[in-house]
Order: C-alpha cells, then structure tokens, then sequence
C-alpha cells in the first residue's frame, strides 16, 4: 500500500514537472512574446499544473467505473463520527454551494463591480461560474457516476461525479479572491483563506450529508480552483504578450 502511494507522487511529480516543461520549451520556440510572461507567472502555473495533475489522477478510478475502498470507507468513517447536531449544520452550509444561493449571489457582485467600473473582476466571475456549471454537466453526463447509497440520504438531481456544490462554490470563492487582491492587495491572504474555508466547508458538507463520493468532491474542488485562475492568467499573459509586441 505504501509503495503504490509513494509510486504514485512520484508518477504525479513527474508529470507536473514534463508538462512544465513542454509548456515553457513550446513557448520559448513558438510563442516567445508568451515566455516572459510565463516566466513571471511560474509560481501560479505550478499550482494549475499540479491541481490538473491530481484531478486526472484520482478521475482515472473514477472513469473506469470502480468506486475505491477508500472512497467507501471515508465516507462510512465521517458518517459514524458526525454528530447529528454536525449534520444539520452542514446541511445549512451546504446550501451555500447550491445555484439558488451562488448564481443571486454572483448577479449581485458583478452587478456591484460594473457599478464601480471594474470591468475586469466583473467579467471574471460570470465567466468562472458559468464555465464551472458547463463543465459540472458535461462531465456528470460523460461519466455517470451514480451517488453513494451506504445510508439514507436527502434525494439531490444528477449524477454525483463530479460535485456540482463543490466546483460551484471553488469556481465563485476563487474569483471572489482573486477580483478581492486585485482591487484590494492587503487583503489578498485573508481573501485566500476566507476562499479556502468556504470551499472547505461545503465540500465537507457533501461528505457529511452522504450525497458525494470523497473523490467526487476532490477533483470538483481541484477543477473549480482551475477554472478562475486559468482565465485570470490567459487574459493577463496575452495583455502582457500584446504590449510587448508594441513596444519591444
């Protein structure tokens, strides 16, 4: 058990560390108003790397239609540890994940952030929700994941790979955070964490309420942090290519 784990990082280590690498060769050949930029983002793109990297990883189980042990026993193992003064907390919690609180919530703050003239962060946000609800969908249909049974549980629409909560609340926290240190720097540790509580919060919430598979939760978590981040740097890398290429 233990060399499979360790054989694992290191095949996961090492395909971060290929695809850095083939990222920064092609650009430096092919699109070398691209490198520079890449280069002062190499911190950030480690991160995507690294989260892609682990979302692909724990899917392949997943997309051969095998539930792990470990998925089993996890969930069994928070179910029986879970107060049920817990489980009905999370249950409030948990609706923090879903469409009927995040897309209000959404409208309201890009609705704000146009208001203020900051049409950068307001495009960010609608962008990072619609593009995670797009892919939740996509990819619930392409795999057919069927959600846990081990106990009785509140009836929830759709398939349960990936967690639909989860990427939601990962895609809406991470813009949040990022639209927060752009317009307000000093606040750029605090937002982060807020983000990652929150995302926490309601991926556990999944767990707690027995409607998701730990995985489940883990690649949405992954993919939802991806989904921001990749399009706050495409949009930050071209603008930064394009002056380049008018003032070499």
């Amino acid at each position: 058990m233990l060399i499979d784990t360790l054989t694992d990082l290191a095949l996961m280590l090492l395909s971060i560390v290929l695809l850095y690498l083939s990222l920064f060769s092609y650009a430096r050949r092919r699109q070398p108003h691209w490198h520079r930029s890449l280069q002062e983002r190499r911190a950030v793109i480690v991160l995507l790397l690294t989260l892609v990297v682990v979302a692909i990883r724990v899917s392949k189980a997943v997309l051969g239609g095998h539930t792990s042990e470990f998925d089993i026993a996890l969930l069994e193992y928070i179910h029986q540890h879970t107060s049920t003064a817990a489980v009905s907390a999370f249950s409030w919690i948990t609706l923090t994940g879903s469409s009927r609180f995040l897309t209000p919530l959404g409208a309201l703050l890009c609705a704000a952030l146009l208001l203020a003239r900051q049409y950068r962060e307001a495009l960010l946000l609608p962008l990072s929700m619609i593009s995670a609800a797009l892919l939740v969908y996509a990819i619930k249909l392409a795999v057919a994941r069927e959600r846990p049974a081990l106990w009785a549980t509140d009836w929830y629409w759709g398939y349960s790979f990936p967690s639909g909560h989860t990427m939601g609340t990962a895609a809406c926290a991470t813009a949040l955070a990022l639209c927060a240190a752009q317009l307000w720097p000093a606040s750029r540790r605090y937002a982060l964490c807020l983000a990652g509580v929150w995302i926490g919060l309601v991926a556990a919430s999944r767990l707690v309420l027995g409607v998701h598979w730990p995985t489940d939760v883990l690649v949405a978590a992954c993919l939802g942090i991806v989904l921001p981040i990749l399009i706050r740097l495409t949009a930050g890398i071209a603008k930064s290519a394009a002056a380049r290429t008018e003032n070499p």
